[in-house]
């Protein structure tokens, strides 16, 4: 049972040594809460990252984006659709600007840098456990500059996720748990919106818009 004042977090990333550090500063009295911020499970891949959403129902998931199985706004979708109450936080690398853009459109509470100093996010993180959000001046400053993009639904931008990761439309439905023809649906919605007509294209348009690591295996 969760004691009463107290928060418990799922740091989810690649690299153990970022997870530690991150559970470090977070379990620390009186760096971001008085007693600390209990980390209750730790994440290496975005399926790691959902189940253990799903199973904990953190007050707070610490998230990077660019992780093995599944990542970006995939995770986000489905972390929101089994714990709606966690405050999502992203402490990112990515400096594309269409996932930046994917990221913000999808309701993320927070999202940070990894090549900023870490003390804006423990500045930031109380705020944000009480309601608050806070998207880093450098994404704020960039995307304001930046011409107006296709606006694809959460559900559009994991479609996109999920084809670009090989899976057809039986394979969609039976993973969200929606029939194929709701597949087909948002899958020709979301072309029709990127003016695509084939997965190559649509590879393409990711690469392009940073929705893809092009070193990743898809």
């Amino acid at each position: 049972m969760k004691e009463r004042g107290k928060y418990y977090a799922v740091v989810a990333d690649d690299h153990a040594i970022v997870r530690s550090g991150l559970r470090g500063a977070l379990e620390t009295p009186g760096q971001i809460e008085a007693s600390g911020v209990e980390v209750v499970g730790e994440a290496e891949n975005g399926l790691e990252a959902i189940a253990m959403a799903r199973q904990h129902k953190p007050d707070l998931l610490l998230l990077d984006v660019q992780m093995p199985l599944a990542g970006g706004v995939e995770v986000v979708v489905e972390v929101r659709r089994w714990s709606p109450d966690t405050k999502i936080v992203v402490l990112t690398g990515v400096t594309a600007l269409g996932m930046i853009k994917a990221l913000v459109d999808s309701g993320i509470d927070g999202l940070f840098s990894k090549g900023d100093d870490n003390q804006e996010l423990y500045t930031r993180l109380p705020g944000i456990l009480r309601g608050q959000r806070h998207i880093a001046n450098r994404f704020v400053e960039a995307l304001r500059d930046e011409p107006e993009a296709v606006q694809l639904t959460a559900r559009e931008r994991q479609m996109l996720n999920m084809i670009l990761a090989g899976h057809a439309n039986k394979e969609i439905a039976e993973i969200l748990g929606i029939s194929a023809k709701t597949v087909d649906k948002h899958r020709t919605s979301m072309m029709q919106k990127l003016k695509v007509h084939s997965v190559p294209q649509l590879m393409a348009y990711a690469l392009r818009e940073g929705l893809v690591d092009p070193a990743s295996e898809l």
